[in-house]
């Protein structure tokens, strides 16, 4: 039997668990060995880790108290969205040299043991960091909630809150296509130009120049909202509650306004659920797992054609993972956060 060759691998481990905001210094670098062929008899999957997904989610699995999964171990490498490369697999879908997305290890390689989680990439004409973005789990979240959970008709006014993000700028793109008014709130100059000039919103206003939201709105939606997807919770959806016309539809997909808070703010307006009949739901991406090939069919067409435009804002080396990770809790990055690892 020839030698098994083993390589160096850095990795990116949490300290130990976080209180209020994330620090860099809550995570550090370390470097181990991986052997590169999968254990005998095993049908799990080594794979070159190529691009890593920086997601809002993740901050919640570095504390002990949340709701959205396991969190995190102290002392393990970081798990997260990622597009890797499978350098030896004993699983019959997949061989050396496919390109896979899916959870994976922050470091250079990574053994997936239960690689069913894993979804095959057929189509690489479009760049591979996608699969971190508008054709991975951001993609599909924003695919399901507008969609789905929205019900959208032709004409419809739309809101998005942090509307610059990994999926709040595909939603704005959605309704547009759908031929519905879009508006949307980000948190600097930069970014609302993008969402007007880039992403072609209607409207879009930063939320941190408005004394008051309510008024904001009520600037933007005369007519008033029949469509909000949440990416924020706090105050601002408190002020879409007042803004919601009859029968309108509120996705909930995240509430990233109050990750950091010691004491979450209490939403006052929910009777106007009743007043407008406002049907208002929560969703979780793992559920439209299954839809994922629907999802590509609906979206590539509009990529490769141009109609669809995604914004990215990259990292470079795995050593610039955990601050790349922080920017999205200052609002530093500008579009989706991702970090290169090894380009292909």
């Amino acid at each position: 039997m020839g030698e098994v060759e083993e390589v160096r691998n850095k990795q990116v481990v949490l300290r130990d668990y976080i209180h209020g905001f994330p620090k860099e210094s809550d995570m550090y670098i370390t470097e181990s060995s991986i052997c590169l062929k999968v254990p005998q008899g095993s049908n799990g999957v080594v794979v070159k880790n190529l691009y890593l997904s920086c997601d809002p989610y993740m901050q919640l699995l570095m504390k002990i108290t949340q709701g959205h999964g396991a969190p995190f171990t102290p002392g393990s490498v970081i798990t997260g969205y990622g597009v890797a490369k499978v350098v030896d697999s004993g699983h019959p879908n997949l061989k050396t040299g496919d390109f896979v997305w899916g959870t994976t290890g922050w470091e250079e390689y990574s053994l997936i043991k239960n690689p069913e989680s894993l979804f095959k990439i057929e189509n690489t004409d479009v760049p591979l960091s996608y699969y971190t973005g508008i054709l991975g789990m951001p993609g599909l979240t924003a695919y399901a909630g507008f969609y789905d959970i929205c019900a959208p008709k032709q004409g419809e006014y739309v809101f998005i809150s942090a509307a610059s993000g990994a999926v709040g700028q595909l939603v704005g793109q959605f309704a547009k296509l759908m031929g519905c008014y879009v508006v949307g709130s980000a948190g600097s100059k930069q970014k609302v130009d993008m969402l007007k000039n880039k992403f072609r919103f209607d409207e879009a206003f930063n939320y941190k120049e408005e004394q008051d939201l309510d008024a904001a709105l009520k600037r933007c939606f005369p007519e008033g909202i029949d469509v909000y997807f949440d990416n924020v919770g706090g105050k601002m959806l408190d002020a879409v509650l007042l803004n919601m016309r009859n029968h309108g539809r509120i996705a909930v997909c995240g509430a990233v306004s109050q990750y950091n808070v010691e004491q979450p703010e209490g939403v006052t307006n929910l009777m106007c659920l009743f007043y407008k009949r406002i049907r208002m739901e929560g969703f979780a991406v793992f559920d439209y797992f299954p839809q994922y090939s629907k999802f590509l069919d609906t979206v590539l067409p509009h990529i490769r054609d141009g109609k669809i435009v995604y914004v990215e804002d990259v990292a470079n080396g795995l050593e610039s993972a955990p601050s790349a990770l922080l920017r999205l809790f200052s609002g530093r990055n500008v579009g989706k956060q991702l970090v290169a690892i090894a380009h292909e």
